[in-house]
């Protein structure tokens, strides 16, 4: 409708002049023209208003789609053809440039409306429900508010009107209320329905399985079907920007065009004025139209960038919970959060590069046309000279290729190596072992360095080469010219300058072009062959008619967990079991028990034979997984909140007394993994989610190992058989103890069924149980004949019919006493979670930041340097400028000033100068920024390995690996090169600005507001970018911790059917990433957008002020450098690359946060280094020790005092909570006391170094842990003793046989996590390190919970034997591993409650210690 008015205007004027000023042939032409646009622009108007007015549809036709590109395509031409007739000298009616730029606007706005007008959803959406569901009361307009999504607000941008889209006036509100205030996540607004996650995700999917892949039912997804499907979903923004980039690359060239027709105007002896304001007003809207189509280029290629990111974020995230147990081998989780965070990070910003392909040839071609007209035959020479510069990209290109993929192999291998160390750092603390790891860390660094080295001095290389280009083209051009005898004036020359100039953006550009194909490339292939791992087999379990009798049912089962490996996992496997049947499975360490269950799960491949199961089930871990969140939230794991059961589980699972104990109850945050919570609360909070979910089949994998006596039988009697009592539950246990109530007994040895049957049945048949039971039956005999076995009979014949209630009893009565003793201190503990948010800084970044960044290398040495050789290259530019303009005439009837050969000459030696600062500044950027990134690398892991335990506790992995690994990558390949750019834009803006000067002094008063207005506006607009930017950058670590804590807990979550949950948790998290990602790209073009404006107007005036001033003020040709400098006078481009700088110097600032982490004593004390055979004897004083975890924390240990004599068997027993774990941390100093101390042999352990201590001490700790890499590895870290010494650790610890049935022997692989060892094989493992060791002082902590009773009998004996003289502390719940030993520490509540030998703890009748033996004797025999 306003094209219609416009042209109406245009007509009605017109033929006002044709009457009174004649019609002539042109405006007869003109008015007809006129004519039939209007009459055709009010019918499609009436259509419109027709179509919409009586429709509920919203998309435009496609007809009149491409009628709308086709019109700004003829409009762009007819301007282009109006152009060529006037500079023929042929007169055109003012109203048709008038026409001609209004057709060109407009055109542009439909082209736009075309592409994303209102109603742009697919018709695939309308099946979706919205993730976010959007209130029909939208506001109109842009009010800079928004509209609400639910109780959200969603981004302005969704319904702001083309005026405000088109200035980016709808980011005005946010970067308002960023300046007055600090923005938090919940400033930012939502994204709108169509570019949310869900959707994006949707479209993505739907091209991807169009394309000819099922991945939705496992299929393979190759490189080109990825990248046919990125390109399908993103079609209209790859459409749109292809627009702009043309319109855009045809205004960037009418300013090197024109130079010489405006320097022939200045030198003309008959000016006309007016002709001088129409070259300024086409050189003003030219730039204008760059301005917008760049402007909105770069907005729609973030855009772009960002829907990228959200597709690929989900689709690796919902592979990686399809995978099967053989590709998490293949794929560990190190590769996985790389994939997540710098390959699809490389993938999105290729976007930007993108058009680059096809528009350098464009950009080149156009240049060369110009060249011919201004030089004739000599543009050839220049086209050759380009071509050739072009193809030396490919041997550079195939380097990069080559590096690149090399150095993220590389980067691959550290980070699985730092994912594991940080994992499991408190073992690596307790055994000594974080230096070691921080070594063989920077070890892969360094040679991770080597390919990062020669990949940066590739790309420093193929900078020089490519920004040396230009001028060596015009180097050659003009010599050419000299050559040959083209003439050489003022105006072409100027003309070919700007050109090539221009040229030097494609040119500079390509070297990045290619290595972002490269590294796309690269990146592409890595996520594709992720793509092509086997995903888990969903018809390895075949469901059952819910009215069948059996709930599962296996028959003629074999399976693997390794499909390639010759020996199976599970062999002939057949059982049956019915609704409501209690299974036992029990056998010797290693013999298959987790097995089976995983494969009742699905999880273990199937080679041959049946499972059937009947309804829904639920699993109970062997090793706790337990999420990063609220108490919880982990429970009800994505049901609904039932008061009542979930009050009634929790009394089940003994969990009340622990929440009440927590300051914040259960909506406590637990740390990463579990970190805060101890072995017996994590396996409790399992067991709780399990029974909340009300499943029909039960899998329980040795649920009770980890928690005390008590509350075993507690777990047992009020969930197996309370709660569980009708449901059917299949639980592996080592307790013998447990086996009496089973309905069935399965035993298992080397992955078969031995023996099944009831209790009673398999007691006298076979020997595998017997076994089993003789070792038990030993360690109840031991029992007895402990001394005061007699007051033991009494006790239990006494009291033996309140034996269960009597336990329970005494559980309650704890339970008070503790909430008693804890009453004041839970207050003090209220202060704040452990867990808490990310640090964000706040405010602009500190100088000190860049400070610290540009002196770390070489103290700065080499920075004067890069400044110096930027400066020359820019005087040496422009000097060779100066020199070509003054040293040639004006035209050709003007003699030269001097000689072609001097010409040349002297134009030669300034370009081979410039070029060779260029190679200077290029190598010492380089130089200095890859020693500046290992220099932070290796102090940020060294801060990092020698923080405090309580670091890690209250510290996400995800945080620490999100520096490690992007914010790494930031430092080591986009700062150094940001601070060029930067470097670069200042030095290119003074020179041309001093050029542009020359005109007259009044340039100042244009030039200072201009500069004042720029300054402000980024000032306005910095405070908002810079805590957006901070905010990408926190909201991106949360996608990679949920990434790495549902690859750990996939068995779980894909036993419980939570994939949808955990992957809608995923898209939000995307969601809010991608939030503050969007609105920082709004916000940096609407200050890009200010500044171009801001800019061309300053532009326009100084050629108003050229063409104003006295003819021979100033040369024609000096005018006419001043236009060619001119065009790319912008305070934009340092303001642009200051603001990229301060975003991406984030990344320092937050690695140099983690440089200042508070960090642990010294590892070595040198005047207080103990001897190296200390300690002799291992003799323990603990004097009034109390110990908290946090300086806000209530005391954990609250005044112990006893003694340990040397040599002696101590054993320590409690409640959960009671403090046990503890005080083997204060023994090896993970935790410092508050006050008190602890002597070994006389020696304060507060006062030597901590790996003095340390590495003399041995522990087994409660978790057992293998690293990825060998067994001889795992068994000796540090690589002190021969194979002969591991063998013989190896059979001491029953482990000997195994490790020679396996390939490699001590070379055998151990996956990730000792994933292809069983729990109690990897205790075994852990064992052995401490034979090895020798040391005197052992600590075992829970050492034997998930081996079987045989085992454990022989590892006690074992222990009795080679450790006699050694002082062992064994912490455990299994009443048999402590029964026999020396002295009993009772602890509760953190005070020693008794200590003395168990004999004269079971003679007293009230003693704790003897109610803990009643309990399992009676538990035993009943």
């Amino acid at each position: 409708m306003g094209l219609f008015f416009v042209d109406l205007l245009l007509c009605v004027l017109n033929c006002l002049s044709g009457y009174r000023y004649g019609w002539s042939d042109l405006k007869f032409a003109a008015q007809l023209d006129f004519a039939f646009r209007t009459l055709t622009w009010f019918v499609i108007s009436a259509y419109l208003h027709i179509q919409f007015s009586h429709s509920s549809e919203r998309r435009f036709p496609s007809l009149l789609r491409i009628w709308w590109a086709f019109y700004f395509l003829m409009s762009c031409s007819y301007l282009a053809i109006h152009l060529g007739l006037y500079w023929k000298h042929s007169s055109l009616p003012f109203l048709q440039w008038v026409s001609d730029v209004a057709s060109i606007i407009f055109g542009l706005f439909f082209c736009y409306a075309g592409l994303f007008g209102k109603g742009e959803e697919d018709e695939d959406f309308h099946i979706l429900d919205p993730l976010l569901k959007i209130s029909s009361s939208r506001n109109k307009g842009d009010d800079g508010q928004g509209s609400s999504v639910g109780e959200e607000i969603v981004t302005p941008y969704a319904n702001a009107n083309l005026f405000s889209i088109f200035t980016f006036s709808w980011i005005g509100s946010l970067l308002g209320l960023g300046y007055r205030k600090t923005l938090n996540l919940e400033d930012v607004p939502q994204l709108a329905n169509c570019d949310s996650a869900k959707v994006v995700f949707a479209r993505f999917r739907n091209k991807l399985e169009s394309n000819g892949d099922d991945s939705g039912n496992g299929g393979k997804v190759d490189t080109l079907k990825l990248v046919k499907a990125l390109i399908l979903s993103a079609w209209k923004e790859i459409l749109w920007t292809a627009l702009l980039s043309i319109v855009s690359t045809l205004a960037s060239y009418v300013g090197p065009y024109l130079i010489d027709v405006f320097v022939h105007y200045l030198n003309s002896s008959h000016q006309q004025k007016y002709e001088g304001y129409v070259l300024v007003l086409i050189y003003f809207i030219s730039m204008l139209i760059k301005c917008l189509s760049n402007r909105h280029l770069f907005f729609q290629l973030r855009m772009m960038a960002i829907r990228v990111r959200a597709s690929l974020f989900a689709l690796i995230y919902k592979k990686s919970l399809r995978l099967s147990s053989q590709s998490k081998q293949v794929q560990t989780s190190g590769d996985n959060v790389n994939l997540m965070s710098v390959d699809v990070e490389r993938i999105a910003l290729f976007s930007w590069y993108l058009h680059d392909i096809w528009r350098v040839p464009v950009q080149v071609a156009l240049a060369l046309l110009i060249l011919y007209k201004s030089l004739g035959m000599a543009s050839l020479v220049a086209f050759l000279v380009t071509m050739i510069l072009m193809l030396a990209n490919v041997p550079l290109g195939k380097l990069q290729e080559k590096f690149q993929g090399e150095l993220m192999d590389s980067k691959d291998r550290r980070m699985k190596v730092t994912s594991e160390a940080l994992r499991n750092m408190r073992v690596l603390k307790l055994h000594s072992w974080e230096m070691k790891f921080l070594a063989k860390i920077i070890e892969l660094r360094s040679f991770e360095t080597r390919w990062l080295k020669m990949l940066l001095y590739t790309s420093a290389m193929s900078t020089f080469v490519y920004m040396s280009a230009p001028m060596f083209v015009s180097m050659i051009t003009f010599g050419f010219c000299v050559l040959i005898g083209i003439p050489l004036e003022s105006g072409k020359i100027l003309s070919a300058i700007a050109t090539f100039a221009i040229l030097q953006g494609p040119i500079y550009n390509l070297p990045d072009t290619i290595s972002a194909v490269v590294q796309t490339k690269v990146s592409l292939d890595r996520i594709s062959s992720f793509l092509c791992l086997d995903d888990l087999d969903l018809h390895n379990v075949q469901k059952l008619p819910r009215d069948a009798e059996v709930a599962v049912e296996i028959v003629k089962g074999n399976f693997s967990w390794d499909l390639h490996s010759p020996n199976l996992t599970l062999k002939d496997l057949n059982i049956r079991v019915y609704h409501g049947m209690r299974v036992a499975v029990c056998g010797s360490i290693g013999s298959g028990k987790s097995s089976l269950l995983s494969c009742i799960l699905g999880e273990v491949q199937k080679v041959s034979g049946a499972i059937n199961l009947n309804g829904t089930k639920a699993y109970v871990a062997q090793s706790p997984w337990i999420q990063s969140g609220k108490i919880v939230d982990n429970i009800l794991f994505g049901k609904e909140m039932d008061k009542k059961r979930y009050e009634m589980i929790l009394e089940a699972c003994s969990l009340k007394k622990d929440l009440e104990l927590c300051a914040f109850g259960d909506q406590t945050i637990i740390g990463d993994r579990g970190i805060n919570l101890s072995g017996g609360q994590k396996q409790r909070i399992q067991i709780a989610r399990a029974l909340y979910h009300d499943a029909d089949v039960y899998l329980l994998d040795d649920p009770f190992s980890a928690v005390d006596a008590h509350t075993g039988i507690h777990l047992f009697k009020e969930c197996l058989l309370g709660i569980l009592s009708s449901k059917t539950v299949i639980y592996v246990t080592h307790q013998v103890e447990f086996l009496p109530s089973a309905d069935l007994i399965v035993v298992m040895r080397d992955g078969r069924i031995t023996q099944t049957g009831k209790y009673k049945e398999i007691l006298s048949s076979g020997t595998d149980f017997m076994e089993l039971m003789s070792a038990h039956k030993k360690a109840l005999a031991n029992i007895n004949s402990i001394k005061g076995g007699n007051a033991l009979d009494n006790l239990t014949k006494d009291e033996e019919d309140e034996s269960l209630l009597y336990s329970e009893k005494s559980i309650q009565d704890d339970e008070e006493c503790d909430l008693k003793n804890h009453k004041t201190e839970k207050l003090v503990g209220s202060e704040g979670q452990l867990v808490r948010e990310e640090k964000r800084e706040k405010g602009g970044v500190s100088l000190s930041v860049y400070w610290k960044y540009l002196t770390a290398a070489y103290k700065g040495v080499f920075v004067p340097f890069i400044l110096l050789a930027q400066i020359l290259f820019q005087l040496l530019l422009i000097g060779s400028s100066y020199w070509m303009v003054f040293a040639t005439p004006v035209s050709e009837d003007v003699r030269p000033h001097v000689k072609g050969s001097t010409l040349i000459f002297v134009y030669v030696a300034l370009t081979l100068g410039s070029s060779l600062c260029v190679l200077i500044r290029s190598m010492l950027v380089v130089t200095t920024g890859y020693m500046t990134a290992t220099l932070l690398f290796n102090k940020m892991h060294k801060c990092i390995f020698r923080a405090p335990l309580s670091f890690f506790n209250s510290t996400p992995i995800g945080r620490i690996l999100n520096r490690a690994s992007i914010d790494q990558s930031e430092v080591d390949t986009s700062i150094p090169h940001q601070l060029e750019e930067l470097l670069i834009s200042i030095i290119e803006f003074l020179g041309t600005a001093a050029v542009m000067s020359q005109v007259a002094w009044q340039m100042l008063i244009v030039f200072i507001p201009m500069s004042v207005t720029c300054i402000w506006y980024q000032q306005y607009y910095i405070s908002a970018a810079r805590e957006l930017s901070r905010l990408v950058g926190v909201c991106q670590a949360p996608i990679i911790q949920h990434f790495t804590e549902s690859s750990l807990g996939l068995t779980t979550i894909r036993c419980f059917d939570q994939e949808e949950r955990f992957m809608d948790t995923n898209l939000k998290l995307v969601d809010g990433f991608s939030r503050p990602k969007f609105h920082f790209s709004g916000a940096i073009e609407w200050l890009c957008f200010r500044m171009d404006m801001l800019a061309s107007i300053t532009y326009a005036i100084s050629l108003v002020f050229l063409i104003s001033l006295s003819k021979g003020v100033l040369s024609p040709g000096v005018m006419g450098l001043i236009v060619a400098y001119g065009l790319s006078f912008s305070l934009h481009g340092v303001i642009w690359d200051f603001s990229s700088l301060e975003n991406k110097i984030i990344s320092i600032e937050r690695i140099l946060q983690y440089t200042c982490i508070t960090s642990e004593p010294p590892l070595l004390v040198e005047e207080d280094r103990p001897s190296c055979e200390w300690p002799l004897q291992g003799k323990i004083d603990i004097i009034d020790l109390q110990v908290r975890y946090a300086p806000h924390l209530p005391l954990v240990l609250r005044g112990i005092t006893c003694t340990f004599p040397g040599g002696m068997n101590i054993g320590i027993v409690g409640r959960t909570g009671s403090g046990k774990s503890t005080l083997v941390q204060a023994l090896f100093r993970m935790l410092e006391p508050a006050t008190g101390q602890i002597l070994i042999d006389g020696i304060n352990i507060s006062k030597i170094g901590l790996h003095d201590l340390r590495s003399r001490l041995s522990i087994i700790p409660q978790d057992p842990i293998m690293f990825e890499g060998t067994l001889r590895n795992n068994l000796d870290p540090l690589e002190e003793y021969t194979d002969e010494q591991i063998w013989e650790a190896l059979d001491r610890c029953q482990l000997g046989d195994e490790v020679r049935k396996k390939e490699g022997k001590l070379d055998f692989r151990v996956t990730e996590n000792g994933e292809n060892w069983s729990m109690g094989q990897r205790q075994l493992v852990c064992l052995g390190r401490v034979l090895l060791k020798r040391s005197k002082v052992i600590v075992l902590d829970e050492a034997t919970a998930s081996v079987d009773t045989t085992t454990d009998y022989l590892i006690q004996q074992m222990l009795r034997e080679h450790f006699s003289r050694s002082m062992v502390i064994t912490v455990a719940h299994r009443i048999t591993s402590i029964i026999d030993i020396d002295m009993v520490l009772v602890l509760d509540n953190g005070l020693v409650l008794e200590y003395d030998s168990p004999a004269k703890l079971l003679e007293m009748k009230s003693s704790s210690f003897a109610k803990l033996v009643k309990d399992y004797t009676q538990r035993c025999s009943s």
